[in-house]
């Protein structure tokens, strides 16, 4: 069902959809299954959410929604608030969907990328030997030790492209960029794939290559054109979640095998 959903938002009929909504939901077509399967997704999220309702201790939280649920009873009185019911489905909604097949396919691509490159993964495996070893499991603390196996991943992330137009923004006012207005309520798609294969920002960037994210002293260091979680205020949701996912999954599968 998962694989059904995301695999029709990146086909040529989910590209349709996402430029003409109001055309795509009047024919008949596959979308309307996957429509379906989303209901059935968001009420597996809502029946969630209730067991964790019915069963919150608010001096002991449990995990994110057991989080959000207590900051809702907090904000109950504050009109403004963004701690609601429909944001604290929609946002379980997008961290289930967007954020189980997205990392399960970056890490099959990491995968094969490193089959292909034999010495870049036998380098990645020296450097886990040598700061984490073969007797515990690693963690988030090590990342730091890794500055390799760090750029490697993200340079996975770039070179994969996985959301080349991102997700459709929409202008909540009359914007002026560049000489150009853009109307309220305007349907808005960050061109993610234009920033990740800019000449101008990635020394080879139609190769893969580690390097772009380490300095001439082997350190890992941070590219303002790593846009792979989208752009802007309203980036993933997911990001922080995706990325301790994909250090700690590569890092044990290197580790071991």
């Amino acid at each position: 069902m998962m694989s059904a959903i995301l695999g029709y938002n990146t086909s040529p009929m989910g590209g349709l959809y996402n430029l003409f909504p109001w055309l795509m939901e009047r024919l008949p077509g596959r979308q309307h299954t996957v429509f379906g399967y989303i209901e059935d997704v968001r009420k597996f999220a809502i029946k969630k959410i209730q067991e964790h309702k019915d069963t919150l201790d608010p001096n002991s939280p449990r995990d994110f929604i057991d989080c959000f649920l207590i900051r809702m009873d907090q904000e109950n009185n504050n009109p403004t608030s963004e701690f609601h019911y429909e944001n604290l489905v929609a946002t379980v909604l997008n961290l289930f969907l967007a954020g189980t097949e997205t990392t399960s396919s970056t890490i099959r691509y990491a995968l094969s990328v490193l089959i292909k490159h034999s010495k870049i993964q036998e380098k990645m495996q020296e450097e886990i030997d040598t700061v984490i070893g073969r007797e515990r499991c690693p963690s988030m603390e090590d990342k730091k030790s890794l500055p390799f196996t760090d750029a490697v991943i993200h340079e996975v992330q770039r070179f994969m492209d996985l959301t080349p137009f991102s997700l459709p923004h929409y202008s909540l006012k009359d914007i002026s960029f560049r000489g150009y207005t853009i109307p309220k309520n305007s349907m808005i798609f960050p061109m993610l794939h234009s920033v990740l294969r800019e000449d101008k920002l990635w020394s080879t960037p139609w190769s893969f290559n580690p390097q772009h994210f380490l300095d001439q002293n082997g350190n890992f260091k941070k590219n303002p054109a790593f846009v792979s979680f989208s752009a802007g205020k309203r980036a993933c949701v997911g990001e922080s979640l995706a990325r301790m996912e994909l250090f700690v999954f590569i890092v044990s599968l290197l580790q071991n095998f």
